[in-house]
């Protein structure tokens, strides 16, 4: 049994049945906020020390980071039994997908600074840091994550138990009720 078939044995039954159901895409969400506290650590620490003039660029390379923690876990974990493309090819679509990903979640951040103007001196210190929290973090990290789920599914790892690992459903809905 492993870790997540373990935790997810423990959750109560009507939560179980749902993560059993739907364990793809819980195993997408954890990973998914394993790297939100990556790339806001990263983001934060760049755009506070090296990139303080430059916070999309900060927030580019924070999401280049967290896209190849990403990349391991989705294939290995999340997505294990998906496939159906020879791993060269799969990865260059998964960074594809993870460029129009970083696109889409440096976005908001570009249109708060450069278009709104919310960034010192036109306003506080205060108001500038949680617009860029909010528009980068947030609303970025919520566009692109949706975009990356479809993109994963339809593109990435398209077919499902293609690799064959881990057990069919009728066996992991059995372990959620043993």
């Amino acid at each position: 049994m492993s870790l997540g078939e373990t935790v997810i044995s423990r959750f109560p039954e009507p939560i179980r049945s749902i993560a059993l159901k739907h364990r793809e895409l819980v195993k997408f969400a954890l990973v998914g906020g394993t790297c939100f506290i990556i790339d806001t650590a990263v983001f934060i620490g760049l755009k506070t020390t090296v990139l303080v003039e430059k916070p999309v660029t900060a927030k580019i390379i924070a999401t280049l980071i967290a896209t190849i923690v990403s990349y391991v876990l989705n294939r290995e974990w999340s997505f294990r039994t998906r496939g159906g493309r020879e791993r060269h090819h799969e990865a260059a679509l998964f960074f594809l997908v993870n460029g129009i990903g970083i696109v889409l979640n440096s976005l908001p951040l570009w249109v708060s600074r450069y278009v709104f103007d919310l960034e010192e001196p036109f306003v506080t210190r205060a108001v500038q840091e949680i617009a860029d929290f909010a528009s980068a973090q947030i609303i970025g990290t919520l566009v692109a994550m949706a975009f990356r789920w479809y993109g994963y599914k339809k593109w990435v790892f398209p077919e499902e138990n293609a690799r064959g690992k881990g057990r069919p459903l009728e066996e992991e809905e059995q372990l959620g009720h043993s």
